[in-house]
């Protein structure tokens, strides 16, 4: 009877050296493909953080960008930043501009989307998705002058559609009225933001697999129902990015406001960036507005940072 063979080993005697395996490509040290990255690191540095750290700098000094006269003011600027009632109304106006953008263009965008989705025909989604993208494809600048034109108080399209209602005592000089101006410029931002929203989310929700709507409705579950208990926890990463946008977004407008008020009527309408403007453009106090560009950049960052972990946190795995 014969034992089943064994695998002999070759013996190492002498200088003989042992074989060795070389190592999979994938174990090569991470710090190699970090070359790759260096020349996006380089115009990040030159492009952005460099300009950051001057924009710093240049919040601590008294500087009139026309004559070139410069002198340090230390924390100056900030304690003139905290004091100045147009500066908090600004900021008031920001908040203002991020909740509606909340309420229309993350929440109001997500039910248009689900709805979009629930079409049966393909060629209907396609269109609505259409229609609805059409308004983001215009400008800023032409979407603030059109809407400008609606809101005139005399001629304006919306005093007039208000008239035919039978609801003409409603009508007013939108942009003119220190209540309705801001409100009336956020009005224009939706309608322009809207339709990009919608497409996005309209893209979220095209990823859940059908299944999960097909088991739902196996077990009774209605369309609404399923809109909250299936469709909105399996977008939420989309919410959560689009809420960064959109609050990031709130806090940085200035085209539509230079384009329909410049900030009026009595600084109504001012928001943070028009402010800026105004400090480093009219008063030349370009220090005041780098102070106001650095307040601008820390809300930006802290609330991105506050919903990156929120969102975190109520992530959902599928």
């Amino acid at each position: 009877m014969t034992s089943a063979p064994t695998s002999v080993r070759p013996a190492v005697t002498g200088n003989a050296r042992p074989i060795t395996t070389r190592p999979d490509r994938t174990d090569a040290p991470g710090w190699r493909n970090v070359i790759w990255l260096i020349p996006a690191l380089a115009v990040l540095a030159v492009f952005v953080y460099w300009p950051l750290l001057q924009n710093v700098i240049f919040s601590f000094l008294k500087w009139n960008i026309y004559s070139g006269s410069q002198s340090f003011a230390g924390g100056a600027n900030y304690v003139e930043l905290a004091n100045d009632p147009v500066f908090l109304k600004a900021l008031a106006n920001n908040a203002w501009y991020a909740g509606i953008s909340i309420v229309c263009q993350v929440f109001g965008a997500l039910v248009l989307a689900a709805i979009v989705e629930s079409v049966r025909s393909e060629r209907m989604r396609r269109a609505f998705r259409s229609i609805y993208f059409i308004p983001s494809a215009i400008s800023l600048t032409v979407a603030g002058l059109l809407f400008y034109f609606i809101y005139q108080p005399q001629s304006g399209l919306l005093n007039a559609f208000l008239a035919n209602l039978g609801l003409g005592q409603y009508a007013q000089a939108w942009l003119g009225h220190e209540n309705t101006s801001i409100f009336a410029i956020a009005a224009m931002s939706q309608w322009q933001g809207f339709g990009y929203s919608v497409l996005l989310f309209s893209v979220a929700l095209q990823r859940i697999p059908v299944e999960l709507y097909e088991a739902a409705a196996i077990d009774g579950i209605g369309p609404i129902r399923q809109f909250f208990s299936v469709s909105m926890p399996l977008v939420r990463e989309m919410t959560g990015l689009m809420m960064i946008v959109t609050v990031s977004g709130a806090f940085q407008v200035f085209n539509e406001v230079m384009v329909m008020t410049s900030g009026g009527p009595n600084n109504s309408s001012q928001v943070l960036g028009t402010w800026l403007y105004h400090a480093g453009f009219v008063t030349n106090d370009f220090g005041y507005a780098s102070a106001i560009g650095v307040a601008i950049f820390l809300i930006t960052l802290l609330l991105a940072a506050l919903q990156l972990w929120v969102s975190r946190k109520r992530r959902v795995e599928w």
